[in-house]
């Protein structure tokens, strides 16, 4: 019973949840495909055999498959599922994706993750017109004694209207830039009553460990919000703010990555599969609503993701198809197999590394550890 309460708790979330973007990501590819004049044999909910599926007028195969861990559309002129083996007999068919231009063929591969960007701006949206997003004003509720908050000047009631220049409307927008500058100082424009001041104020640096068991690196400044409200928009105001939190997510993931590259955030908090069925599932037992802002966060990840220019995702084609652009042909079938090679084993590795960060982070190896000692 209790494993299938698990089952119930992460495993189901997490599956319909990655099932949604999938599909989002693999219609982008399969719609653009279509208005290209492209023949699409299969579109896969998942790898390996199928489970069930039907047989639509056009010829294409929708199936669920047994390994539900993403999915793909398999065009004629494609000898694998993967796109990186043109089938040779297929090579002089009008409709095979082969056949088509540089930029047809682009366009069908960027259609997946801008598909996975519009979806995420049109949930963000609808979530902002409907239940509103949290807002406060940037006004200090308490300070902690002792806090560099308090050593700087800062008082209940003090309204924060710009820090080092930029102006700042909510606390939100406060604790972030006060979030991403541990250890530095930075000047608060603070109206206090009828009087406008200026303190300097040092972040201290803190380790906050997520509810997922991530550990971040944040500054903290030892004040309290004056109070919260959600604040609902309309159509178009919704559609403006959502463009720009997804720009938001975005940056903030590249930043996040930059700064494991050069050191300055550990490649702990990289999770893989594992880590995002528990966060699926936590997710989910907060209700619907912040079920649909993580389907929408992870929406523009896969989107994000598949554009890095590595060989095997979506980026990699686009990079292989700009070379084929310039050069006026495409690159030699050896070449282009040295370069899907090495992105499968960057992809592999990477998947390698994201699970292995999982199982230490579920305390899984430390488990084992202990049934071998």
């Amino acid at each position: 019973m209790e494993l299938v309460g698990l089952v119930g708790q992460y495993l189901v979330p997490f599956l319909i949840i990655l099932s949604i973007v999938v599909f989002v990501h693999e219609w982008g590819h399969y719609r653009v495909a279509r208005a290209c004049g492209v023949r699409v044999e299969v579109f896969s909910i998942g790898f390996g055999p199928e489970l069930f599926g039907f047989t639509d007028r056009r010829g294409t195969r929708w199936r669920f498959s047994a390994v539900p861990l993403g999915g793909y559309v398999k065009m004629l002129g494609d000898a694998d599922a993967t796109s990186t083996t043109p089938d040779l007999t297929a090579a002089g068919d009008p409709e095979s994706f082969q056949a088509q231009s540089v930029g047809r063929r682009a366009a069908v591969v960027v259609a997946g993750p801008a598909a996975n960007f519009l979806f995420a701006i049109l949930l963000l949206a609808v979530l902002f017109v409907v239940s509103g997003r949290p807002f406060t004003p940037a006004e200090i509720g308490a300070v902690q004694p002792d806090s560099p908050a308090a050593a700087a000047g800062l008082q209940p009631g003090d309204r924060v209207v710009a820090v080092d220049g930029r102006a700042v409307a909510s606390f939100e927008e406060l604790q972030t830039i006060v979030r991403a500058s541990p250890d530095t100082p930075l000047s608060f424009t603070v109206r206090r009553g009828a009087e406008e001041l200026t303190l300097t104020v040092t972040p201290a640096l803190s380790e906050l460990v997520d509810r997922f068991g991530g550990v971040h690196r944040i500054g903290l400044i030892g004040v309290s919000r004056a109070g919260v409200e959600f604040r609902r928009a309309g159509p178009v105001e919704a559609m403006v703010e959502a463009v720009a939190e997804t720009g938001r997510m975005i940056a903030g993931t590249l930043k996040g990555l930059l700064e494991m590259i050069v050191g300055a955030r550990g490649t702990q908090e990289l999770g893989g599969p594992l880590r995002i069925a528990q966060m699926s599932g936590e997710i989910a037992k907060d209700g619907f609503v912040p079920a649909l802002w993580f389907t929408a966060v992870l929406s523009i990840n896969l989107g994000l993701i598949n554009l890095f220019p590595i060989p095997m995702l979506d980026g990699g084609h686009l990079a292989l198809y700009a070379v084929e652009a310039l050069r006026g042909r495409p690159l030699t079938e050896r070449s282009q197999e040295l370069a899907f090679r090495f992105g499968l084993a960057m992809v592999l590795s990477l998947m390698l590394f994201a699970t292995w960060n999982d199982l230490v982070h579920l305390k899984i190896v430390e488990f084992l550890a202990g049934l071998i000692s």
